[in-house]
């Protein structure tokens, strides 16, 4: 388990790493309540990004983004509300949206790495 863990934080990090280069303003990573975890809060040209992060070694069991069903996106947007209402001043009157990261690879910071954004 700790080594899967480890992999989803270097995955982590690679992805905060990633948006900060395009121009996101990470505003949380983390974020837990009690109904789950967000890992990655940003902001970019005023849209509030909800950002999934799913770091796999090899696509053997599936690419990471088929992780994201709906049943998943669901939950991930339960979270981002409860994230709004947790954070009033910087959520009001901004745009939202959900996007994952992919990675696959054994080294997270060599891996591929995809991102989908304005996931539906």
């Amino acid at each position: 388990m700790a080594a899967k863990d480890d992999l989803g934080r270097a995955g982590e990090d690679r992805a905060a790493r990633y948006l900060r280069e395009r121009g996101y303003e990470i505003l949380e990573r983390n974020w837990r309540c009690s109904q789950g975890e967000l890992d990655i809060i940003a902001l970019r040209r005023g849209v509030l990004a909800f950002i999934e992060v799913k770091t796999r070694r090899t696509a053997a069991y599936g690419h990471p983004f088929e992780a994201v069903d709906v049943r998943k996106r669901r939950r991930l947007w339960k979270l981002a509300h409860a994230w709004m209402q947790a954070h009033p001043h910087e959520a009001h009157g901004r745009q939202l949206r959900l996007e994952v990261i992919g990675i696959i690879g054994d080294d997270p910071d060599t891996g591929v790495l995809e991102h989908m954004e304005d996931l539906r």
